[in-house]
């Protein structure tokens, strides 16, 4: 009986994810989700509480599912601006080609403004961000790049990532030629690097 309630709770976070990932919170109801799993209403109930508990419940599974605490540790360990760079955006762009329901989360909740938007941007965009952010204080303050504001520079790097990562899934077809994603990254990181880098010739 346990194990049947920890399956169905996975169920019910799975039809969710599809389902807000395709239509937005807004446009999902309690009656396409107990659909969705083949269940009543009531029944779903007994295992969350509201629409909104099964939304908390969708993100807190993307924030295990994205596990950037361990990349980031990993990151950590590579201590050359370029390499880091190309790391950096070839994990975004690997990951969320793969995750594309992740992705389309994060524009449905800016979208619509949902309440819960800044909570989805900074789990799944605004980590990123942050994170690539202290990368370049510390390659500064170890003299390694040039003074810039380095708040400005990871979100563009990172904007510029994930705009590729919707090039090769949401908007595939929309742009004429379809570049691959290692292309992009060996075409833009040394850009951004080598503009930071001191003495570049």
């Amino acid at each position: 009986m346990r194990n049947g309630s920890i399956d169905r709770k996975t169920q019910i976070l799975n039809e969710a994810t599809r389902l807000f990932s395709d239509a937005g919170y807004d446009k999902v109801t309690i009656k396409q989700l107990a659909e969705a799993c083949g269940i009543t209403e009531p029944a779903l109930y007994r295992h969350y509480t509201s629409k909104e508990s099964i939304y908390d419940a969708v993100l807190d599974a993307i924030e295990a599912r994205l596990s950037v605490d361990i990349f980031f540790e990993e990151l950590d360990k590579v201590n050359e601006v370029e390499d880091m760079l190309r790391s950096f955006a070839s994990h975004i762009i690997t990951f969320f080609t793969k995750n594309e329901d992740i992705y389309r989360l994060l524009l449905f909740s800016a979208l619509r403004g949902h309440s819960k938007a800044k909570r989805v941007y900074q789990m799944i965009r605004g980590s990123y961000v942050k994170y690539l952010n202290q990368r370049l204080d510390k390659f500064y303050d170890d003299g390694k790049i040039i003074k810039k504001n380095n708040e400005i520079t990871a979100r563009c790097f990172t904007g510029m990532v994930f705009d590729c990562a919707l090039s090769v899934t949401l908007w595939r077809g929309f742009q004429g030629k379809l570049y691959k994603p290692e292309e992009v990254v060996e075409n833009n990181v040394p850009i951004y690097a080598r503009g930071l880098l001191i003495n570049q010739k």
